[in-house]
């Protein structure tokens, strides 16, 4: 992933020295069993673990060096090491297939990964929780189709957010548990040259489960799992993203994105506060949704494995985990510092003149015993009023006579209680954050 939309944490998981240790305690994990095993000698492991080191920016220069001639990144790895130690690396890699190293390696990578994400995702609850309860009962105008609808709070839109987020951490949770188990099972996965008992201790010393069974791979359903969970994720983030988008516009203007000293909105017109990062994390969304279907796709592989995954995972297992951390990074400041204008929120939720209150008119003359939908026709035709002739919904409904052979002035004016609409939200924040639950 470029640096434009990486973080250096996570960024710093998939980096090629990052990787080569993640091998080289794999395949020095692997030569501790065997020593416990009687397989290979104490004296073999001392010098390997003294002499396999870390890995500088030379070391990955040439192992790529080594590459070039064996067109194979394991083999070209266990050269270099062969190199750097000497006959005692003749021990590793031994009854061992190169899938072993590389998909043990990307399940305890994954398995990071996902903690640091799980860090974002409580980052961005706890904004969207504060946010949620400064805002508990700040009225506005609830749309569905775009048009106005009848009000909400501010806050109940935050919960709905929050109460989202919490299904996502629990799939990223799960998602974590699939990807990370390990295998050193082997060419076809048969334990034919080492027994499953060096594998267990491979994944124990890593924190990883053992793969109950593989064939030369994890099977990649795991990994479809974790990207369609960081697609899911994504998609809520941009969900979240497009609602700040709308509510933004110069016509809503309800919320508005932070906009820093010294910010430049357009490079023509002077006056412009774009919601660039909403729509960035909009745009980064669909590359997790693109890189889910690049994991589906690496479901279905030839008998005991091909290597046709091989390379989408090289560019979706860094590039997702890292847009993803980003995006969570991004998002949780973008509400943290998110602009809220409540007096904006009033004067919307009376630009149509009260039609907002409809179905309490409605629910009004139906249990006055007026037949429901000779109801509906009373009030829409007086609210049509409103959209046709500019006149207040309130004023129509007590200039229609036969309005008023059911409703008294006062019973309709009881209809236009804007209160009513938040009497129920410390009851939804309840369910949402838990009944102790405060600000």
């Amino acid at each position: 992933m470029i640096s434009r939309y990486s973080r250096p944490e996570m960024a710093s998981l998939w980096s090629p020295e990052a990787r080569l240790r993640r091998w080289r305690d794999i395949e020095l994990f692997a030569l501790e069993a065997m020593v416990k095993l009687g397989l290979a000698t104490e004296d073999a492991l001392a010098q390997c673990r003294e002499k396999a080191g870390d890995f500088t920016e030379q070391d990955v220069a040439r192992i790529d060096e080594i590459e070039r001639t064996t067109k194979h990144d394991v083999i070209a790895f266990l050269t270099f090491l062969e190199e750097r130690i000497g006959p005692a690396a003749r021990w590793l890699h031994v009854g061992m297939t190169s899938s072993d190293v590389l998909d043990t390696a990307l399940g305890a990578t994954l398995r990071d990964a996902a903690d640091l994400l799980l860090e974002g995702v409580d980052r961005v609850m706890k904004a969207v929780r504060d946010r949620a309860f400064e805002h508990k009962r700040t009225l506005m105008i609830g749309r569905s189709h775009g048009v106005h609808a009848e009000p909400i709070t501010f806050g109940h839109k935050l919960a709905i957010w929050y109460d989202e987020l919490q299904r996502n951490k629990a799939r990223l949770v799960r998602a974590k548990e699939a990807v990370a188990v390990g295998k050193i099972s082997g060419a076809v996965g048969t334990f034919a040259h080492l027994p499953p008992y060096v594998e267990e201790h491979v994944c124990r010393r890593l924190g990883l489960a053992p793969a109950p069974a593989s064939n030369q791979i994890i099977q990649r359903d795991r990994h479809a799992q974790f990207f369609a969970t960081l697609a899911i994720l994504g998609s809520s983030i941009e969900k979240f993203a497009t609602e700040i988008r709308h509510l933004q516009r110069t016509e809503v203007r309800e919320v508005e994105e932070p906009f820093t000293e010294g910010q430049k909105g357009s490079s023509a017109m002077p006056h412009k506060r774009n919601p660039i990062l909403s729509e960035n994390l909009s745009g980064l969304a669909r590359l997790l949704r693109g890189y889910s279907v690049s994991a589906l796709e690496n479901i279905s592989l030839w008998h005991e494995r091909d290597i046709s995954h091989s390379s989408v995972e090289r560019v979706i297992a860094p590039d997702g985990c890292i847009v993803a951390d980003f995006m969570l990074d991004r998002f949780a400041r973008l509400v943290e510092q998110m602009r809220v204008y409540p007096e904006q929120m009033r004067e919307n939720l009376g630009k149509l003149g009260g039609v907002i209150y409809s179905q309490a008119v409605l629910l009004a003359l139906a249990r006055k015993g007026l037949n429901r939908q000779a109801a509906y026709a009373l009030v829409q035709r007086n609210a049509m009023k409103v959209y046709d002739e500019g006149v207040d919904f309130e004023t129509a409904l007590l200039g229609d006579p036969e309005v008023l052979k059911v409703l008294s002035a006062g019973e309709i004016s009881a209809c236009f209680a804007l209160d009513l609409h938040a009497r129920s939200v410390d009851e939804i924040f309840d369910r949402v954050f838990g009944k102790r639950a405060k600000a």
